[in-house]
């Protein structure tokens, strides 16, 4: 299903309070929440928690994972192509799969009561409609939610379309995280922005940097830049590095980065927090480091170094992280 987008549209050079209010108004108030139990809307714990046990194939930390990404737990949510609710159902497939959850007497995709069994049920529908296909069984499934079973089987596996397979990366990554182990400490965000300042100046390098420095990347962004002749980093690469000096293991890309970290009220943003940029959770695209006074560092794009730079630099600020105090399991 198509998310509804909670991307904030914020100009360039906006100071951080200005930061704060829009990030604070588009989010309803809250942080842009985790699919872990602990940080599930208190008002669908229980709902998640019973709808997750519905098959096998279906644990309630899947299920809420899914809500994040579908809607960010938003029971309004209107995607541009249709999908409606908490669980991004299309009409179509409300009207066959849709149940009455809490037994009203009616079928509400706007209702979360009856919208969160709905997804479940659908789920253990998909896992059982695409069981014979080959590689892993949840993966198959979660991208038959998102593209349709008939592509699943059309290409033996989960589509070579990429949105599909970050949709199916983002959740699995968010499920299976481990939710022990605090956030980064104050003492290991001061560390995060040394070791980034140490590296200001450095050339951006597409796919270039490692926990242990910049490195020569791969081949090629988005507009054809290779950074395989370049020693230096990109935007996740220096993150990874930053936080590797931390004592802190983060995966390799910012969308994956995102699914790692817990969400930071604009208010209560300290340096070393990560900034994420981009329209949905498996669409983010870009990240930098907070360091305070409204700024980060970053690195920002081929041709260019890294360098300090405005939060609202780039007009989709997404939300704030702070990555957890362990090592993260990359999908």
């Amino acid at each position: 299903m198509v998310r509804a987008s909670t991307a904030v549209t914020i100009g360039v050079g906006a100071t951080a309070a200005v930061v704060a209010a829009a990030l604070v108004q588009a989010l309803g108030g809250t942080p842009a929440g985790k699919a872990l139990t602990a940080a599930v809307p208190t008002e669908y714990r229980a709902l998640i928690e019973e709808a997750g046990e519905t098959c096998p194939e279906v644990s309630p930390n899947l299920l809420a994972a899914l809500l994040q990404q579908e809607s960010g737990f938003n029971p309004k949510a209107r995607s541009p192509v249709g999908a409606q609710g908490i669980a991004q159902f299309m009409p179509s497939t409300w009207e066959t799969h849709g149940i009455d959850g809490n037994g009203d007497g009616r079928r509400d995709v706007w209702d979360p009561e009856d919208a969160i069994p709905s997804s479940a049920k659908y789920l253990c529908t998909l896992a059982a409609d695409v069981k014979d296909v080959p590689g892993d069984r949840r993966h198959n499934m979660l991208a038959a939610y998102n593209a349709g079973p008939g592509a699943v089987r059309k290409y033996r596996g989960v589509p070579p379309y990429k949105e599909t397979q970050n949709y199916v990366r983002t959740i699995s990554t968010i499920a299976d995280q481990n939710s022990g182990g605090g956030a980064s400490t104050t003492e290991q965000g001061a560390v995060v922005v040394r070791a980034a300042r140490e590296m200001l100046g450095k050339p951006y390098s597409w796919g270039g940097g490692n926990a242990t420095g910049p490195t020569t990347g791969t081949c090629c962004s988005p507009n054809g830049s290779s950074g395989a002749t370049i020693a230096g980093f990109d935007c996740s690469g220096l993150t990874l590095y930053a936080y590797a000096q931390a004592g802190i293991s983060l995966p390799r890309t910012a969308a994956q980065q995102y699914t790692v970290t817990n969400p930071v009220k604009p208010g209560d943003l300290r340096p070393g927090d990560l900034v994420f940029f981009g329209k949905t959770p498996a669409g983010i695209h870009h990240v930098g480091i907070y360091v305070g006074r409204g700024l980060m560092i970053e690195a920002p794009r081929p041709g260019l170094n890294v360098r300090y730079a405005p939060v609202g630099s780039m007009p989709d600020v997404f939300a704030f992280g702070r990555p957890k105090n362990s090592h993260s399991k990359e999908i």
